[in-house]
């Protein structure tokens, strides 16, 4: 489902560290956990990014592999919560400052 604003995680891994810095220093992206190393000697890291964001991403010595719709994840997620409050017992009266509504 396609909406006006969606976030994706994305793997990005470069191939060495100096490329890794300057897409640091460029891109500024908002990164999800640590850096780790690949036995190939590679560099890798999840971002969080716009769908624009990801392929500017993209470069010389950097590849870019989409994860998930982070967005489309945590909608479904927020699916599952119920509304309500299932501890409540079932004739509590709301306490607060609010005024309190009566039936006319």
């Amino acid at each position: 489902m396609p909406t006006a604003y969606t976030i994706l995680r994305v793997r990005v891994t470069a191939q060495d560290a100096d490329t890794l810095r300057a897409l640091l220093r460029d891109a500024r992206p908002d990164v999800g956990g640590r850096i780790g190393q690949n036995p190939d000697g590679s560099l890798s890291f999840d971002a969080y990014v716009s769908p624009e964001q990801a392929q500017d991403l993209a470069r010389e010595g950097v590849s870019v592999e989409t994860v998930e719709d982070a967005t489309a994840n945590g909608r479904a997620r927020q699916a599952e919560v119920g509304e309500g409050d299932r501890f409540a017992a079932e004739d509590a009266v709301p306490q607060g400052l609010a005024l309190k509504v009566q039936d006319i």
